[in-house]
């Protein structure tokens, strides 16, 4: 059971855990996690650690569908720094606790400040890591907010 899952289980919301296969060669992983349990991808969030410079430890996470890339600008913005990143692989995976591919905005090692996009509030439910490759949650997005202490705002690049 990862943290993520432990989490949820102690919090009185209603959820639910869906596995499916990860395949080794897939690097997509919300797009594959979206097409094995046939998900619209708008519902499905990937979890992106985000630095002030490249190298350096995240400082804050974003969310956003994996139909969708992240406005980084739109990020800084919301956060009051001057200009973010996307954290390396390495420093992801320290700051969260979670490897790449199934890190959970959940129950990470260092709590930083969560940002979910706002087209999560149009969802009754969306999907998360569950803190694995190949373990999705779904939830309210306001019990996910609650969760992770995230606060939602428009995150995604404009189409």
């Amino acid at each position: 059971m990862t943290p993520a899952v432990r989490l949820v289980k102690g919090a009185s919301i209603d959820f639910s855990l869906h596995d499916y296969p990860h395949q080794k060669h897939c690097e997509a992983y919300g797009e594959e996690a979206a097409a094995a349990l046939g998900l619209d991808p708008a519902q499905v969030f990937k979890t992106l650690l985000l630095a002030m410079d490249k190298g350096l430890a995240p400082v804050a996470v974003a969310l956003v569908p994996v139909s969708h890339q992240l406005d980084l600008k739109a990020a800084a913005e919301q956060l009051r720094c001057k200009r973010l990143v996307m954290a390396t692989p390495e420093a992801a995976q320290r700051s969260s606790g979670y490897l790449v591919g199934g890190i959970s905005p959940l129950a990470q090692k260092k709590r930083l400040p969560t940002l979910i996009d706002s087209s999560a509030l149009a969802l009754a439910r969306l999907y998360v890591s569950g803190g694995r490759r190949g373990l999705e949650i779904c939830l309210a997005p306001q019990d996910l907010a609650a969760l992770c202490q995230g606060s939602f705002a428009r995150l995604q690049h404009s189409e």
